[in-house]
């Protein structure tokens, strides 16, 4: 008996894990693949339609340009904080008073999206606008304009807000594998006569592939399935032009209540994260077994 329990302690002690997982995560998702196939707006039973709601994602015209935008966005949210981050990780890693820049640049990650939308909005303000203001001053009044307001000037806003917030995180990660990488193939190039940047290129950068993998899945999955920025900044407006497809699956779920068309939408989003990461991750495992 006591040998049997022993056997099974490692098994008991995950119940309660397991039991979280199923309940909030693997029902949910299941229900909502369900839903998917009906049509359901909370008020009558769901009423079984088959692939109807994913023929309507093919020709209606706000879901193709919500996956035009969540394209966008994920590009500019992948290439501006992470790019960012690693060079001014690179540049921390180097200079007095690390610290404090550690710090300064931390900050914005500690700031709720939310807040950190209503912050930008207030930047972006069309006539009291911080933005708007500092660019009168400097006699680049042409340059005002409504920054949340035209296409696509509020999508390139919402990254750039986007951009200032997150780039603190992919800063500290990649401090942490800047200062794991070993002191010997860096020196060994310098004295080869590398310089700076051929020591970057080809030691500091390769070296760095771990965390690169961890900064870019994170971001990736993040930025597709943020919601609370675009929200607060511009409701996915004018017009539904700045909409990615995480706020159109919202609005149609729990505004327009279609919720058998925003789980559909739900579906989709998770496919394009589960393909793009998953290839993602599995080029670069393979890229490092071949080495």
């Amino acid at each position: 008996m006591r040998r049997a329990l022993r056997k099974a302690a490692p098994y008991i002690y995950i119940l309660p894990a397991l039991f979280f997982v199923g309940a909030f995560l693997l029902a949910p998702m299941l229900y909502t693949f369900y839903l998917s196939f009906t049509q359901y707006d909370l008020m009558t039973p769901p009423r079984f339609i088959g692939l109807d709601n994913y023929r309507r994602l093919l020709t209606e015209p706000n879901f193709l340009t919500s996956l035009t935008n969540t394209f966008v966005w994920m590009l500019g949210t992948l290439l501006l904080p992470v790019g960012l981050g690693l060079f001014i990780a690179v540049v921390v890693d180097r200079v007095a008073l690390a610290g404090v820049f550690k710090s300064v640049f931390y900050i914005p990650l500690t700031i709720s999206a939310v807040a950190t939308g209503l912050i930008w909005t207030w930047m972006y303000g069309p006539d009291l606008g911080v933005l708007n203001t500092i660019l009168r001053a400097v006699g680049l009044s042409g340059w005002a304009r409504s920054w949340l307001t035209e296409v696509p000037t509020n999508t390139l806003a919402m990254i750039a807000a986007w951009t200032w917030k997150m780039t603190g995180q992919n800063m500290i990660i990649f401090l942490v594998g800047l200062q794991a990488i070993p002191k010997e193939p860096v020196e060994a190039v310098k004295l080869e006569g590398a310089t700076e940047w051929q020591t970057f290129r080809y030691v500091v950068f390769p070296l760095l592939r771990p965390m690169t993998m961890v900064v870019v899945t994170m971001s990736l999955i993040n930025s597709l399935n943020q919601f609370d920025l675009i929200y607060v900044m511009t409701q996915g407006g004018p017009y539904r032009s700045s909409e990615t497809l995480a706020v159109t699956m919202y609005r149609e779920s729990f505004t327009m209540f279609h919720m058998g068309y925003g789980a559909s939408i739900a579906i989709v989003l998770s496919i394009i994260v589960i393909l793009l990461s998953g290839s993602y991750l599995r080029a670069n495992l393979k890229q490092e077994g071949a080495q």
